[in-house]
């Protein structure tokens, strides 16, 4: 979700021996860690609520830190009967990535531009060859050696300049997504002596090839507030400010257009935007505003000619791309080029200089429509399996019949083609190689509809290995986000496969609150219809119970960060579904995050869940905030993983939430709070390292199982 909050949880610690759960097979546990209780009360103008975890939120008192260790400790102690398991699965997991590996390349302004990675690396080499692949390569960032010694490390953005000769990258070295912006001579190899703290990450380019446009932070709330510029060599602390954004419920960030020619700086907030343009080639010009913000008007604009052509959803939920001069952009001036349709959701556009590209969304399915400027005439492309993700990729250039795609399915890894518009062929570049004798044709999907409580159908992707029963003896992972209109797309993932082959189904349910079916999908899973997220995901849970998919003694259910959220809900209102819960990151305190706009993203999420500071807001989301309705109830077995660095979802709202569990939930099942010491809301960094999360929480699961080996 957009709303992840990271920071600690504490209290004092007791670890003492006694029987705590029972998992599959009995056995004797030492008691769980014990939060102090700290009652603080919180007022608001619609009620008092008293916090008894409260005091968790402070990631300087070693009290916490006591806490979070201890809790960690726990998780280790009682997953030991599966430590061989998780060491296995790590191993399995890890053993299917082909370590010596690279991106397809693709073309920008004379170079071709990759990545790869060294066998053993555990992160990037960002690589570039001039004019041809033949070509000598050119190491611009090798990111194993940046990384050396850093408990996390990140790449932020990366940019060259218009010349080729300077290329511009960020990096975090905490996790809290606050960047670094640095600048490489590409000739000689140096650095640029001026670091710029605080960034987004992302930098663009005037033509100069001596300005820079970047955004930067507040570093308490992590909002993008202001764009500034800057000139190559100079002390950051003369950069001039050119924009500053007084309205913290809106996100600042920059962009370039693919023409090259303007500079844009984008204002959005989850229901309106703005832009404002000026030419990169006069990059102390003044930008103008393109349209001034409007409530419930979301858009966005790209240019090609002498025209902007505009992705808006004025007058039309679903969006329709419009055009208008460069010379007027008032919205008299708008004409249309795509019609809104109520069945097809039209999410993203790329421009060509003889087509046009259109990613739809129907029936909760992707679509690439291609249509010829000259005469409209046009074609969808056919991707042939029941339920799979589709996405215009990186294609930097106009001038060129060729579109890039990437394309993936519950069975097929992600692959990458070249589509040719003019002989309507496509080239597959790429598909990621799965090592371990995997075969695409020993596994089974299916697109099923569960009916939800109000009578809508709930579209659910569905993956499984041959020889599968739906007799109710099989385990099953059922995964749902449903939030901030993101849609869960059927994708592959070698990792999956390790439960798949022990007899696991796999279920994404595509519930209300992404925009898998559209735009009304995501406004009837928000605000004062959020509930429907969740009864949506418990609905699915019944049919596949009812169909024999699974048992209740069988279904594992996991979420992570506003889907995290959705987690917390579920346990409260159906916990007899459910053997076990992985919560990632969640998001469980909201009344309390959603009043406090010190928070990081607080403000900038009122559209999406609504101001607690209006009654009838407050009144809706305390009665479905998980840690405020943590009831005397058995609940199922559940691991609860959070960041200390967060930036997103702080981590004292899973500390706190776990705290309050242990002492009102009246059942023996398994409570684990595992905590990332060096790590924010998207986990640890490396691409081996983040499997051990995965290893752990595969290994629960078949923990509750009881299977050990």
């Amino acid at each position: 979700m957009n709303h992840l909050y990271t920071l600690l949880t504490g209290v004092g610690v007791l670890l003492s021996s006694a029987v705590v759960a029972q998992s599959p097979a009995s056995r004797t546990m030492s008691k769980p860690p014990v939060a102090a209780i700290k009652p603080k009360q919180l007022t608001s103008p619609f009620g008092t609520r008293t916090d008894n975890y409260y005091w968790l939120n402070e990631p300087e008192n070693p009290e916490v830190i006591s806490y979070l260790n201890a809790e960690n400790a726990y998780v280790d102690q009682q997953m030991a009967p599966v430590k061989g398991l998780q060491e296995t699965l790590f191993k399995e997991i890890k053993g299917r990535i082909k370590e010596q590996d690279e991106s397809v390349p693709y073309r920008e302004n004379g170079y071709y531009y990759y990545t790869r990675y060294e066998a053993g690396g555990e992160y990037p080499i960002y690589c570039r060859k001039k004019d041809s692949l033949s070509a000598p390569e050119e190491v611009l960032l090798d990111a194993n050696e940046m990384g050396k010694g850093k408990a996390y490390f990140q790449i932020g953005g990366f940019e060259v300049s218009d010349n080729n000769h300077v290329l511009a990258y960020s990096t975090d070295t905490v996790s809290r997504r606050l960047y670094t912006l640095r600048f490489r001579d590409l000739k000689t190899g140096k650095l640029y002596p001026e670091k710029i703290i605080n960034t987004s990450g992302n930098a663009v380019w005037a033509t100069d090839n001596q300005t820079v446009f970047y955004t930067k932070k507040d570093v308490k709330t992590l909002l993008p507030c202001q764009v500034y510029r800057h000139t190559l060599g100079t002390d950051p602390k003369q950069d001039v400010l050119v924009y500053e954004e007084k309205d913290n419920t809106f996100y600042t960030g920059v962009g370039r257009s693919k023409s090259r020619k303007y500079i844009f700086l984008q204002m959005g907030s989850t229901m309106s935007s703005e832009m404002r343009f000026l030419e990169a080639a006069k990059p102390t010009q003044e930008p103008k505003v393109f349209l001034p913000r409007e409530a419930e008007h979301l858009y966005e604009i790209e240019h090609f000619g002498d025209q902007f052509y505009v992705l808006s959803n004025a007058g039309a939920p679903n969006f329709h791309l419009l055009k208008t001069p460069v010379t007027n952009t008032a919205k008299s001036a708008w004409q249309e080029v795509i019609p809104h349709r109520k069945d097809v959701f039209l999410e993203n556009m790329e421009l060509f200089k003889e087509y046009l590209v259109l990613g739809e969304r129907k029936e909760g399915l992707l679509q690439l429509r291609v249509i010829r400027w000259k005469d409209k005439q046009e074609h969808y492309l056919n991707f042939g399996e029941p339920t799979y993700t589709a996405a215009i990729s990186i294609n930097p250039e106009f001038d060129t019949p060729i579109l890039r795609y990437g394309y993936s399915s519950l069975t097929t890894p992600n692959s990458t083609y070249d589509y040719d518009m003019n002989s309507h062929t496509k080239k597959l570049l790429k598909e990621q190689a799965v090592l371990g004798g995997f075969n695409k044709e020993d596994y089974v999907t299916e697109r099923v509809y569960a009916p939800a409580t109000d009578g809508t159908k709930i579209p659910m992707s569905i993956v499984y290995k041959k020889g599968f029963k739906k007799d109710g003896s099989a385990p099953l992972l059922q995964y749902a986000y449903g939030s901030y209109g993101l849609s869960m797309d059927a994708t592959f993932s070698a990792g999956r496969l390790s439960l798949l082959n022990r007899g696991f189904a796999y279920v994404i349910c595509h519930i209300r609150g992404g925009q898998e079916m559209g735009r009304q999908w995501y406004e009837d899973g928000k605000k004062l219809k959020k509930k429907n997220t969740f009864t949506d995901f418990t609905d699915c849970s019944k049919f596949l119970i009812d169909q024999q998919y699974t048992s209740a003694q069988k279904l594992f259910a996991m979420g992570g960060s506003a889907g995290g959220l959705l987690m917390g809900a579920i346990v409260n209102m159906h916990p007899e579904y459910y053997k076990g819960v992985v919560a990632a990151v969640p998001f469980v305190d909201v009344v309390t995050t959603m009043l406090d706009e010190s928070i990081p993203l607080t403000t900038g999420e009122y559209d999406e869940w609504g101001n607690p500071s209006q009654k009838e807001y407050y009144d809706y989301m305390l009665s479905y905030s998980p840690y405020d309705q943590v009831r005397a109830q058995a609940y199922p077995n559940m691991l609860v993983t959070t960041g200390l660095h967060d930036s997103q979802v702080q981590y004292f709202e899973p500390a706190k939430w776990v705290a309050k569990l242990r002492t009102v939930k009246t059942d023996n099942n398994l409570l684990l709070l595992h905590t990332d010491m060096e790590a924010g809301h998207g986990g640890a960094s490396g691409r081996f390292k983040s499997i051990q999360d995965t290893a752990r929480q595969f290994a629960f699961m078949l923990l509750l199982l009881g299977m050990k080996a």
